[in-house]
Parts: structure tokens; C-alpha cells; sequence
């Protein structure tokens, strides 16, 4: 039967398996469990029957297993499923669960058909063995399908259309009004650096300086200081701008937290125990978090820092718990402090601020819009030298050090208490002691969740929180799928879920009307889509929908005559030795990523008879910077070993910046800030710990005219980092001069990345990713582009035979 696009929700009900257990001489548990004991060697088995639903071969939800009850499972559970899937039906698989693995018992097939006019199907459905008849006990499962179409949502391409938008449904965490946010491009901003960028209100857009804000508000933070990281490092000063000193500003962040603690304050920290983490990733540079260090620094004295391995929710195999705690991490970026009352007030009561973004306070993360290579290695750099990606490279043999480009956020109001609820229910899972701050003691000094902003202020906010994390590092998450459900959460076989950050970007991408602009450290996933030539789709498991929901949208508009575009800005390679099986094998996935794309877009052109490129619809790039030597410059007593990347990489004067950024603009009115990339690992909720904010700001919508508020700002003001320039065409990025424009500036940049000789500084730092994009919608090879410059590193990437999938996507 032909496969047909289910573009939209689907809502399940599995309820329950009738006379699975006959009686008969065949039967298949009597069958399964002499299988069971003659392989393991002790007991009886206990059938654990479990359900999940597949869109062919996508797996999209599954039950908790019924124990006990051979016979007649009912479980009686509901799924809420955003699909963007080609399937020919929606299977019902039921399998027995067993120390060893899984038993098939059959599949129960709905044709998609069946569900495309939106009406409810509810019915029983034969259970089919492997070759499709029948399975003996002639079972039947119960259930119950809606299918609503995406165009059916009243939000599809229609943006925020008012201040009375709710905020992304069935998520843990509700929407709130009157919040304040910051939003910061890198660690740091020098004075003067943005030009001027006309907001709406007669307004000029002005930037905030990250570890300024963060400084000051662990300085003056008085009951608490609650943070979580990938890593922290204790030697990093947040002050470095010579032109921006502060009272107290010399001293180290280990020095800084102790001297709060013994101040009183109550300083806890959850970093991530990266003791287990996968060798095979430690060899690559990958992971290099200071976890011991950080932890021996802080003991004996009054601030608790946890190493928190990323604990799997149990009832989980052995194989698999070992699996996730080694594999998986926890990946959330937060600081949490009371602090003053806002500004004019001469109130003693205090609030809760947050941090919530891509920037760990650790070395390396400290950079400006400048990303220098090399003319910061005696100044801001010379005891943060970060460079992974060569073997051996250090302050010593000189640069260029690896530059960074992130973004974070500071949210004020009543979402900063959900960050705190967040850091709480983390804590109490994982954190040992129980040390909290009692904020009920503290009730008539720091006030309840309330509005920073009055609501008919122009610079209100209204900020949603979201998450990827489990019952097995969150407290307090809800038993059963029934509460779960209710709690905005996703049940898994045996865990309990918060995927609400994946919810968010698919909730953005359907609403948008015109552009979306795109930051990211990773960009892979859609693995459904992907083309199965050399591989086997089943295996890969990057199941979420960002990238086919990206394309989707592209196409939709390309059917409607509409111009819609997409910006992608991704590091040129993820952190690492360029030429190592990680890599090389991420870089492999990103390619089949974007080649699905690609396809998509080409398809729909040819079906409108339209001839055109279809990089002017999405388009990928890539930061790098390139210095010529100034006189008085840094001069490192050694040199790297002949013929490595390293020595080539600095006699040519350039390397790659960083993007370390997780962060998605829509239409200039909505942005998402937060620690998940876009990769399986960050939106599965099951496996890395992540945390974002979707905000808007509801008197700045595109609603009749382009928006002009906060967001806006902040994407010219990052445009204008990468560019080195601003444009008049820059204000409409849905528009072909735009893309065009940006475009052939990124060629230009690239050929002056990638030339042999070198006349002047780089003028911009936003470059062409290079790869070509052929007639189907294949991604090549940049005619003498097979390496990255200086390395050996294949810029399509490479398959690795060794690595398992669930490791590199």
C-alpha cells in the first residue's frame, strides 16, 4: 500500500489485548517461557506485555508493561503524537519484556487511510504474526485513533496572533505573563560594539553582557546560589573586559562561590559525573568537564557541589542502566539567585532571578563578538587557552585557540521560579543531602511568584519553560501514564518523560509565517526520511521531527506561492579531533539530515514548474575567523609538531568559531533559548537532561507589520557580528534579495576562509557551509572541498562500522 504524509496530531488510546493466553497446546507464553528458562537458567518468567505504537517503522509512543496478566493486558493509556511521517499504517506492535530482550507476540495494523478524513476510529484489531496471518490465540487489540490534520490547527503559519496565545499545550509547565528577559550573544560584549538598531517606540536596541549579570548576581545574591552544569570550572574569572572592571571582579569563580557560602549563603551545585562517560568518546577530546577537580576543590568547605551521574528512571535492563549513566549527560545550563527587588524600589524583600541558555561557567566559554584567534592569547585567553581539536595543542605552542559563540538568557518574574522548581526537583532526586533553601521560612523576606512588569508595559514578556529529563533525575515526577498524561508528560515503557522542548520547537516551526533563523551546536535527526541505501533507518533512532518539520514548512509554502526561508548556522565540525570515528560519523548523520531536506524542497519546486536554487529556501552555514599577524603579538616559546592540523591551522591564520549556541528565531517575534541541541540525544527526553524558555513579547507580534521588539534586535545585533555589516534587506529575511544577499556574502567569506594567501582580516565571519547541493537534492562535495582547510578531516563525513548510533546522534 502506498505511504501517504500524516502531517499533524494524532491522539491514541490503547486500552487492552483480549485472550492472548488460550490455553492451547501451543501456546505462546508456555513456548516463550521454557525459552526464557532454559536460557537464563533460573525461575519462571513473568510475562511483562507492553504495547507501542509505530508509524512504519518510527516508534512514536509505548505502554508501561502489565505484569501478571498473561491473559487480557489492559492498560488504558493515551498518547498525544505530533507526526510528520510517510506511513501506509499506524502499528500496534505487543511484545513480552524479559531480561534478555524483547519476545514479539504480533502487530495489529490501522491503514492510514482510514484516518485521514479526522473522524474517530475506535475498534478492535487483529494481531498478525510476522508473516500477517492471524496469531494462533486469534487475538484481538482495542484501540482508538484521531488524526487532525496540521492544517486544521488554528495557529498554522499564522505566528503569535495576539497576546491571548497560551503558550505550547500539553507541556509540564505552564506559560507566564510579566516576566522580564535578557538575552545575551556570547559570554561577553565590549562597549560600543553594536551600531545602532532601530526598535519599535522610537527605541534603539541595547545589549546585555552574560557574565557581567551573572557575576553580579551570584555577588549580590544573599539566602542562595543554585546552579547546574555539563561542567563547571572553579580557575575561570568572569570579569576580562579591562575596560569593564568591578569591585571584586579579579577573583576566581571557586573563590567567589566559597566566599559566599561563608557568608551564609547557601551554595549548591549539580554537575555532571562524568567519571563513567564513554572512553570511545574521551579519546575523540569530546569530554574534558573537570568534574573531579571541580568536586575536590569545594570539599571542607561550606559549598555543596553534587556529581550527579545521569541516573536512568528505573526499571530500565541492566544493559540499559549501564548504558545511559555512561552514555547520556546531564546537559542543563542554569543559575538560580534571590536578588534585589527590580530597580527604584527601596524594598528589603528580595526575588528570584535565573540564568537559563548554552554557556557552563567553565574555561573555553569565555569570548566576544570578536572571537579572536589569536590576539587574546596574552590578555583575556592566556589562562583559558580551549583548543580540542588538535592533539597536543596548548598556550605554549601558541594558537589559534578554538573561539566560542553562545547564547544564554536571564529570565525575571514568575518563570524564574519554575528554573528554581526545576533545580529543586533535580536536587531532591540526585542532590544527597537535604540542604534546600526552605523558601516558606523565608516568606516574609523573598516574595511569591509574581509580575516584574505591569501588564500593559511595552517590554513585557510572556515565557514558557521547557525540559528533556526523566523520572530518574527529577523528583516527585507522577507513577502512572495516567497522571503523567494529565501532567503534561509522555510515558515510556518504563519511565516517565518531561520531551516538552522538542514540543516547543515543533509548535514554532508549524506557527511560523516567514523565516526562521537557527543556531545550533548539532543538526541532525528526521532519521525516518532519511535515504536507506547504505544503512539501516531502524537502527538510527534520531527520531524527532525538527528537520522534517523545517522542510515540511519550507514545502507548504512553496505549494501556497509563498516565500518562506530557512537560516542555519552550525559549527563547521562538532568539537573534536575533525578526523576521529565521532565526528566523522555525526558529520554523516548532518549530511543525510540535510539531504532529506534538500529533496523535499527540490520535489516541490519541480512539482510547480519552478527552476530555481533551492539555498534560497535553506541554507546552512558556519563560522571561522582568520587574523593576519600584528606586530606585539602573543609569541609561544614552542612550536606544534610538523604536518598536523595544528601547525597548518596557524601558519594559515584560521580556524573555525564555535557554535555552541541552542537557540531558534521565528518571524522575529518568538525565540527559544536553552541548553538542547538538535540531535536525538538532546530532544529525547530520556537521554541528555536539558532545559529551554520559548518567550515572546505580546506588544511585539508580526502581527500587520514586521516585529520590532527585543528579538528582532537581538538577531540583527548577532547578524551583524557574523556579517561585519548590517543591511537594509537584513529587516525581511523571508525575502530572495535577503537570502540572496546573505548568501553570496557567506561564498565570499568562505573563498577568503579557504584561499591560499591572506591580505587582510576575515571582514565577517559567516561562511558558506561547504557543501553543494545537486539536481535531486543531493548534498556534494564544494568542487576542491573533500577536507575541511588544514585537516583531513571529509566534510560530508564519514559512516563509522563501531560506534553505535544511539552514541553520535
Amino acid at each position: 500500500m502506498a505511504q501517504i504524509l500524516l502531517h499533524g496530531t494524532l491522539h491514541v488510546t490503547v486500552y487492552e489485548v483480549d485472550q492472548l493466553h488460550s490455553g492451547g497446546g501451543h501456546n505462546i507464553f508456555k513456548k516463550f517461557m521454557a525459552n526464557v528458562e532454559e536460557t537464563i537458567g533460573f525461575g519462571k518468567g513473568t510475562p511483562k506485555i507492553y504495547a507501542s505504537i509505530d508509524l512504519e517503522r518510527a516508534r512514536v509512543g509505548r505502554t508501561r508493561m502489565i505484569e501478571n496478566e498473561p491473559n487480557n493486558p489492559r492498560w488504558y493509556e493515551s498518547f498525544h503524537i505530533y507526526c510528520a511521517h510517510m506511513a501506509s499504517n499506524v502499528v500496534f506492535t505487543v511484545k513480552d519484556d524479559n531480561p534478555i530482550g524483547a519476545t514479539l507476540i504480533g502487530r495489529a495494523y490501522v491503514p492510514v487511510p482510514e484516518l485521514l478524513d479526522g473522524e474517530e476510529v475506535d475498534k478492535w484489531v487483529e494481531i498478525l504474526d510476522e508473516d500477517k496471518n492471524p496469531i494462533s490465540e486469534g487475538s484481538k487489540i482495542h484501540v482508538k485513533l484521531q488524526f487532525f490534520d496540521v492544517t486544521r490547527d488554528r495557529n498554522w503559519a499564522r505566528g503569535i496572533r495576539s497576546s491571548k496565545f497560551p503558550g505550547v499545550p500539553y507541556t509540564f509547565y505552564p506559560q507566564r505573563q510579566g516576566c522580564r528577559v535578557s538575552l545575551y550573544q556570547d559570554a561577553h560584549v565590549p562597549e560600543n560594539f553594536i551600531p545602532k538598531i532601530p526598535l519599535s517606540g522610537g527605541k534603539f536596541y541595547e545589549p546585555d553582557r552574560c557574565w557581567e549579570d551573572v557575576f553580579d548576581a551570584i555577588t549580590n545574591a544573599k539566602h542562595f546560589i543554585y546552579i547546574t552544569g555539563w561542567s563547571v570550572y572553579t580557575e575561570i574569572a568572569l570579569i576580562r573586559d579591562s575596560r569593564r572592571q568591578k569591585p571584586g571582579g579579579d577573583i576566581t569563580l571557586g573563590e567567589l562561590l566559597k566566599n559566599k557560602a561563608s557568608e551564609g549563603v547557601k551554595v549548591l551545585m549539580l554537575v555532571w559525573d562524568d567519571r563513567t562517560s564513554v572512553d570511545l568518546l574521551k579519546k575523540d577530546g569530546l569530554m574534558a568537564t573537570h568534574d573531579e577537580e571541580t568536586s575536590n576543590y569545594f570539599q571542607g568547605c561550606e559549598v555543596h557541589c553534587c556529581l550527579c551521574p545521569r541516573n536512568p528512571d528505573d526499571g530500565g535492563s541492566i544493559i540499559q542502566d549501564l548504558q545511559i549513566s555512561t552514555m547520556f549527560t546531564h546537559h542543563q545550563k542554569i543559575v538560580v539567585v534571590d536578588s534585589e527587588m527590580p530597580s527604584g524600589s527601596s524594598s528589603q524583600q528580595r526575588r528570584i532571578v535565573s540564568f537559563v541558555g548554552g554557556i557552563d561557567l567553565c574555561d573555553g566559554r569565555y569570548d566576544t563578538p570578536f572571537h579572536s584567534l589569536f590576539r587574546t592569547l596574552d590578555t583575556a585567553h592566556h589562562d583559558d587557552f580551549h583548543q580540542p581539536n588538535f592533539t597536543g595543542a596548548s598556550i605554549n605552542k601558541g594558537g589559534p585557540r578554538e573561539p566560542w559563540h553562545d547564547i544564554h538568557s536571564r529570565l525575571e518574574g514568575p518563570i524564574a521560579w519554575d528554573v528554581l522548581f526545576n533545580f529543586e526537583q533535580r536536587w531532591k532526586k540526585q542532590g544527597g543531602r537535604d540542604v534546600l533553601v526552605n523558601l516558606r521560612e523565608l516568606d516574609d523576606i523573598i516574595i511569591p511568584p509574581s509580575p516584574v512588569i505591569f501588564p500593559d508595559d511595552q517590554d513585557t514578556w510572556n515565557v514558557q519553560l521547557f525540559r528533556s529529563i526523566d523520572g530518574g533525575a527529577a523528583f516527585g515526577f507522577p507513577e502512572t501514564p495516567e497522571d503523567a498524561v494529565k501532567a503534561g508528560l509522555v510515558s515510556g515503557k518504563d519511565n516517565i518523560i518531561d520531551r516538552s522542548i522538542q514540543d516547543a520547537y515543533i509548535h514554532a516551526i508549524r506557527r511560523a509565517k516567514h523565516f526562521i533563523y537557527i543556531e545550533n551546536q548539532y543538526f541532525l535527526g528526521s532519521s525516518f526520511g532519511w535515504q536507506a541505501d547504505d544503512i539501516k533507518v531502524d537502527d538510527i533512532g534520531a527520531l524527532h521531527l525538527i528537520p522534517k518539520e523545517l522542510s515540511l514548512k519550507i514545502v507548504s509554502k512553496i505549494e501556497a506561492g509563498e516565500r518562506f526561508t530557512v537560516y542555519v548556522v552550525v559549527p563547521m565540525w562538532p568539537e573534536g579531533i575533525p578526523e576521529s570515528a565521532s565526528v566523522q560519523a555525526i558529520l554523516d548523520w548532518q549530511k543525510r539530515t540535510m539531504e532529506m531536506m534538500y529533496r523535499d524542497i527540490v520535489q516541490a519546486l519541480e512539482a510547480k514548474g519552478i527552476v530555481e536554487d533551492p539555498r534560497n529556501y535553506l541554507t546552512f552555514f558556519c563560522l571561522g575567523n582568520r587574523e593576519v599577524k600584528r606586530s606585539g603579538e602573543y609569541e609561544p616559546s614552542e612550536t606544534p609538531e610538523p604536518d598536523t592540523d595544528y601547525i597548518r591551522a596557524q601558519e594559515a591564520r584560521r580556524f573555525m568559531i564555535y557554535v555552541h549556541a541552542k537557540m531558534m528565531i521565528v518571524d522575529d517575534e518568538y525565540i527559544i533559548i536553552g541548553s538542547a541541541n538538535i540531535n536525538q540525544r538532546s530532544m529525547d527526553g530520556a537521554r541528555d537532561s536539558e532545559i529551554a524558555m520559548g518567550a515572546y513579547q505580546p506588544y511585539h507580534l508580526a502581527t500587520r507589520q514586521p516585529a520590532r521588539g527585543e528579538i528582532h534586535g537581538f538577531r540583527m545585533a548577532l547578524w551583524y557580528e557574523h556579517l561585519g555589516m548590517l543591511d537594509e534587506t537584513f529587516l525581511h529575511p523571508e525575502g530572495e534579495e535577503c537570502i540572496q544577499k546573505v548568501n553570496q556574502i557567506a561564498d565570499k567569506y568562505w573563498d577568503l576562509y579557504s584561499s591560499e594567501s591572506l591580505e587582510q582580516d576575515l571582514p565577517g565571519h559567516l561562511l558558506r557551509y561547504p557543501i553543494g547541493v545537486a539536481s535531486e537534492g543531493n548534498v556534494t562535495e564544494l568542487p576542491g572541498t573533500e577536507f575541511f582547510p588544514d585537516t583531513k578531516a571529509r566534510v560530508l563525513g564519514a559512516k563509522s562500522d563501531y560506534l553505535p548510533p544511539i552514541l553520535t546522534t
